[in-house]
């Protein structure tokens, strides 16, 4: 009998612990905003500027080949998840 009595003490209890769990109150609220890398760029000149002469249709033509560079990226900082205060839903 006694340990029928106390199975069903131990039942009532579990099952009324969540009604004794505590409710707390929202003090701030925060959104996680997504904030993308930044980076820094550089050229690098590969080919400079130049002029030359080709034959086109039986003419002689003066060609201009503008300077190329390369052009290369770096990361400043990488992308991060930031909280920003918000008004609690």
């Amino acid at each position: 009998m006694k340990t029928i009595m106390m199975g069903a003490i131990v039942a009532l209890a579990a099952a009324a612990t969540p009604a004794l769990a505590w409710k707390g109150q929202a003090v701030a609220c925060y959104d996680k905003v997504w904030v993308p890398a930044t980076y820094s760029t550089s050229k690098h000149l590969e080919f400079p500027a130049k002029t030359k002469w080709v034959h086109r249709n039986g003419q002689m033509v003066q060609m201009h080949y503008p300077a190329v560079y390369k052009e290369t990226r770096h990361v400043k900082t990488p992308g991060h998840y930031l909280l920003r205060k918000a008004a609690c839903r």
